[in-house]
């Protein structure tokens, strides 16, 4: 650079000596020639970061469509739910964002998409009937019916939380 003054920003200098150091050497995919996909896939580039990603776009589907993937999850997504006042509410949560669905305008020339309600007690008896089974696959005794209940001892009441017990020494 013979009389002349040459400027280098910080990322140029910052570039040059990490390929002075040999940084980008041996890279995986160097000297290959880029994958653009398919050209005639507009969307060829977000496929390809769902898949590396391992994205699940249930989220991204449009109301119906994600709502009766929700509904065809049921009773297995409730298995983990402890309480069947628990799974009731879950099944009424899920029915009023149905019918809230319904409610909204349709879009374009196509015909709306329509979701349906879940009946409650059916379901609620698939999801007893997922969890006894899933108890006796563990080995633990089966739920309690609502007659056997009626002979029990009542029970303790409930334990005040650590902390709580804690500071009543104080």
């Amino acid at each position: 650079m013979s009389g002349q003054q040459y400027y280098e920003s910080s990322v140029d200098r910052q570039i040059r000596e990490a390929q002075e150091r040999g940084d980008f050497d041996n890279l995986p995919g160097a000297g290959k020639p880029l994958d653009l996909g398919n050209p005639e896939d507009p969307d060829w580039w977000i496929k390809r970061l769902v898949a590396r990603e391992d994205l699940d776009l249930g989220g991204a589907l449009p109301g119906a469509l994600g709502l009766r993937r929700e509904a065809s999850t049921f009773p297995e997504s409730l298995a983990d739910v402890y309480s069947e006042a628990n799974v009731r509410e879950i099944l009424k949560d899920f029915n009023m964002r149905v019918l809230a669905d319904r409610l909204r305008p349709a879009v374009g020339n196509l015909p709306p998409l329509i979701a349906k309600t879940v009946d409650i007690d059916e379901m609620v008896e698939q999801w007893q009937a997922l969890r006894a089974a899933r108890d006796i696959e563990r080995g633990a005794d089966p739920p309690a019916t609502a007659l056997d209940m009626t002979h029990t001892a009542p029970m303790s009441p409930a334990r005040a939380s650590w902390w709580r017990r804690l500071l009543r020494r104080a």
